[in-house]
């Protein structure tokens, strides 16, 4: 193992949060180290590189907002940016502010340890490297962590397999191949009509299907994009005031559904249907508080996908009878009238589940689907998966495994009792996933750069969160998840996609709250923060 250097803080994470965190603190002053896994910026965006891969959050929202030159000198070409293009904004602007310098590419940090003599971290990465520093901050994203099911004799299957997670940088070209893709989310929805135009055969295992709305994605108007940087300031604060931190340029209603006549109520729908993307549940007040009025418009897209779908067997299939937006609606492009084609096919999981991974291909029951190319689009061990992957020691060698065995728990979403100089960006207990993730971890660095600059300021040397505030902030945090409908059902959100995780509801329901809420806590010398 090579030397130890020692430092001011290390950043885990490469993509917008550890580079918008690794920015704030070098411009402070302070020696930072970043370590990413993979071999360029980007997090999320470096590794999804699955077919029609994009962000549900309209591109002109989509960006940082700590540099007014950035803003107004970036062009985005489409209403929601592809991929590549979200790429390409990462790789420029850790070109424009110098970020590569400060970074190690194809770095795994393997484990981190907290000395409670020294009040330091002593962080390894799985090639050897050896880091001692003060601040460590996990920017390991909430959606990185890839989740296989372990079917029985996956390791047997002869033909290609990919998780649209970790998908080959070359592309994949699946002309003439006969694929098959697990999983129907966001990913899944996204990649299944391109997929469907090359291969010779697709078919579709799916065991929970999911609410999509048409994005209505097009080009982005040039008139549309100069009027909202001659007013970005006025668009970024207005959309502060949003539950998730964006969609401030399209109305949000609050009236109540109950209380509009059928047909009010299918022309708003269907005025909202028309606009596309996550707006669509801003169409009544009360689609996300009130179980009646959400089966209301759950049934509008359920007519829908009736409508798009030839066949009526498979358009039940495709009809999910969850609560609409329990689960993250997705956005899409032509998904429902990808299955009126020959050459897809839907195969119902839920009721006859995979038995096995053959060598040929998938066994439901006694049946095995032939496929030479195997696709997971199963989703993340969300929000936990990526911390919980590491071997993270705090105080008196408690381990973060070990503290949150039964859920996570943290102060703020920030950080957890016991772990001293140790920061979440966007972790469980923050909106994280419920809003604008641009716009959180930009937040969230800010509010870490800001208590760092105060314990600073009054000669400490250590801060974590109480073990009292922890416990009330995650009562509040369920409080407020209680308040609306989103435990009503299974969903990543909770960790039930993955066998064996704690059911937790993790994310903090309402941005501004949010803001508000840290605001205070800092006004009041931050309340809640126990320093040494």
């Amino acid at each position: 193992m090579s030397s130890k250097k020692k430092i001011d803080a290390v950043v885990v994470g490469a993509g917008f949060g550890g580079m918008i965190m690794l920015h704030l603190l070098s411009q402070r002053g302070l020696q930072v180290q970043g370590f990413e896994r993979g071999s360029d910026v980007g997090g999320t965006w470096y590794w999804n590189r699955y077919p029609g891969c994009r962000c549900d959050v309209e591109s002109m929202e989509y960006s940082y907002q700590f540099s007014k030159d950035l803003q107004q000198q970036w062009d985005w070409s489409e209403r929601y940016s592809p991929q590549p293009e979200i790429l390409a904004y990462a790789g420029h602007v850790a070109d424009r502010f110098k970020l590569r310098a400060l970074i190690e590419f194809d770095q795994s940090v393997s484990s981190a340890h907290y000395n409670d003599n020294t009040q330091t971290w002593l962080v390894e990465t799985a090639s050897g490297k050896s880091v001692e520093c003060r601040y460590l901050i996990m920017a390991t994203g909430c959606l990185s962590a890839a989740n296989t099911p372990a079917f029985p004799g996956l390791e047997t299957f002869a033909g290609e397999q990919i998780h649209t997670g970790a998908w080959p940088q070359a592309g994949v070209d699946f002309s003439g191949k006969t694929v098959g893709i697990i999983g129907t989310g966001s990913s899944a929805i996204q990649s299944i009509p391109l997929i469907a135009e090359q291969a010779a055969s697709l078919t579709v295992f799916q065991r929970t299907p999911n609410y999509s709305v048409p994005a209505q994605n097009a080009p982005l108007d040039p008139a549309f994009a100069a009027n909202i940087k001659a007013n970005y300031a006025d668009l970024n604060a207005r959309n502060r005031e949003q539950p998730a931190a964006f969609g401030a340029n399209f109305p949000r209603h609050f009236d109540s559904i109950l209380a509009a006549s059928p047909a009010e109520q299918q022309a708003r729908l269907e005025e909202y249907w028309q606009h596309g993307g996550f707006m669509f549940l801003a169409a009544f007040g009360d689609l996300g508080q009130n179980l009646e009025a959400n089966a209301i418009a759950a049934e509008f897209v359920r007519n829908k996908i009736r409508q798009i779908v030839d066949d009526p067997d498979t358009a039940e299939l495709l009809c999910p009878q969850t609560v609409l937006g329990c689960k993250r609606l997705c956005a899409d492009t032509g998904y429902y009238a990808t299955y009126n084609r020959d050459n897809v096919s839907l195969v119902d999981v839920a009721n006859e589940p995979i038995q096995a991974i053959t060598p040929q291909g998938v066994q439901v029951g006694k049946q095995v689907y032939a496929v030479d190319t195997l696709v997971f689009a199963t989703g993340f061990d969300a929000m936990t998966g990526s911390l919980l992957g590491c071997d993270i020691g705090g105080r008196h060698g408690l381990t973060l495994q070990e503290k949150w065995a039964a859920g996570p728990r943290t102060y703020l979403g920030l950080m957890s009792a016991g772990f001293p100089n140790f920061f979440m960006m966007t972790g469980p207990g923050s909106p994280s996933v419920l809003a604008n993730m641009i716009t959180g971890v930009e937040h969230h660095a800010q509010y870490i750069a800001q208590l760092i600059d105060w314990v600073g300021a009054a000669g400490y040397q250590a801060v974590e969160a109480s073990q009292t505030a922890e416990d009330a902030w995650v009562e509040r945090v369920n409080m407020r998840a209680d308040a609306t409908l989103y435990p009503k059902c299974n969903s990543w959100y909770l960790g039930a996609n993955v066998p064996g995780k704690p059911r937790v509801f993790m994310p903090y329901v309402g941005f501004p709250d949010y803001v508000e809420q840290l605001e205070g806590i800092a006004e009041r010398n931050y309340e809640g923060f126990a320093v040494s």
